[in-house]
């Protein structure tokens, strides 16, 4: 089912985006216009399902999603029909999907998974978060409370999407992206009935803004910041990288009207995207910060000291990489990055050049990276979860 957003006309702009909204316009009219008309949308095809969901007691209703991302519509033959409708729409791809062309993008990931996932933790999760997604995230206490879990969580989708067959319907990638889709649309609708929730100021919690400005900023955002740290891919390995994140965007829901088809169209998204939103609210410095800090639990350090060493070692990265407006506005540690990043592209050369030379050397040093990116990344032995949220508060949850 193709998903769009609606024409401006037929919408009025949440008031938080009525100045960002006028400057991004003087740039790209439609495109802005386009952006602040998805703020007040969710997703119309799963708020459905959700609507119907909450009529059944969850001890029926969270079988049918398990089953459902597990196995397909034929698997839950006494589910509501719209369940199995959108499992049914979910399960074909659309016709511009060519997953042989993932590969190269997968394979130029792996390659460099550690400059990627430093670039995507330090830089773009934050830029990503740096918006009134943050509200959303800020209520529900799922990255504030519960920070390590949630940053382990996003790293995890990343290597998922990236693995070889990783988006094929069997492939946790594909599972954990249609299950953030559910779990947006139960969140959205929680939130929506909050008193904490203000519609005429935000729009719509998790909007469909939110989601494509968030696709955009952890593909074509994500290639020109990991490219600040030293990563060179070919034009075919951009292309194929952002094939995999525009069929995950997809996956989780993104209109098709703002599902981005290039690096450029990507970038152009954000740039817009980031312009109508308003300057970062005290629930962005909050989260900004929150992931920062909990990066070095993450990564395994537990002694005081390294960790503080790390996070701040990690704010110059970031702070370089962002820029000093964003780092400033975040509230981050006032720091010189005078030859940072510089560093740390000529480390990396250095590091290519030798297992150039050496391959046996660059095999041991991807294996060694690959090890590094399961540790920070959230596997339970079961395998992926799916329950939903029953509470729009994270401590009144459990863990998700």
């Amino acid at each position: 089912m193709t998903r769009s957003a609606p024409s401006p006309s037929d919408i009025a702009i949440p008031t938080a985006y009525l100045a960002g909204h006028g400057d991004a316009a003087l740039i790209d009219r439609e495109l802005a216009d386009r952006y602040v008309s998805a703020t007040r949308v969710g997703d119309p095809q799963a708020d459905a399902v959700m609507a119907e969901l909450v009529k059944h007691d969850s001890s029926v209703a969270q079988p049918w999603i398990t089953k459902g991302i597990e196995l397909g519509p034929s698997a839950i033959p006494d589910a509501p029909e719209i369940l199995r409708s959108f499992f049914s729409d979910v399960d074909i791809p659309p016709p511009w999907v060519d997953r042989n062309a993932f590969l190269t993008g997968c394979r130029a990931f792996h390659r460099n998974s550690e400059m990627f996932i430093g670039a995507f933790v330090a830089a773009v999760l934050i830029e990503g978060f740096s918006t009134l997604i943050s509200q959303s995230f800020n209520i529900t206490g799922r990255i504030v409370d519960q920070g390590v879990r949630r940053l382990k969580q996003n790293n995890r989708q990343l290597v998922e999407i990236f693995l070889p067959g990783g988006l094929d319907r069997d492939g946790d990638g594909w599972k954990l992206s249609v299950r953030i889709r559910l779990v947006h649309a139960r969140v959205r609708q929680l939130l929506s009935k909050s008193p904490e929730w203000d519609e005429e100021a935000w729009g719509t919690p998790l909007s469909a803004a939110h989601i494509a400005f968030a696709t955009a900023a952890f593909s074509g955002l994500l290639l020109q910041r990991a490219a600040m740290l030293g990563v060179t891919l070919t034009d075919e390995e951009r292309a194929s990288f952002m094939q995999v994140w525009r069929y995950a965007g997809h996956l989780m829901g993104v209109p098709e009207d703002l599902l981005f088809r290039s690096e450029e169209e990507a970038l152009r998204l954000h740039r817009i995207g980031a312009m109508c939103e308003p300057p970062p609210t005290m629930e962005s410095i909050i989260l900004a910060n929150g992931l920062i800090n909990s990066a070095p639990i993450v990564a395994g350090f537990t002694e005081p000291r390294a960790r503080r060493a790390l996070a701040r070692k990690i704010y110059r990265i970031s702070r370089a990489m962002i820029g000093d407006d964003l780092a400033d506005q975040l509230h981050y540690p006032a720091m010189n990055t005078f030859g940072t990043l510089t560093a740390l592209r000529l480390k990396n050369g250095a590091e290519r050049a030798l297992f150039a030379i050496s391959p046996s050397l660059g095999a041991r040093r991807r294996a060694s990276q690959f090890q590094t990116m399961l540790s920070v990344s959230l596997y339970a032995d079961e395998g992926p979860r799916y329950r939903l949220p029953e509470h729009a508060h994270a401590e009144k949850d459990g863990q998700l």
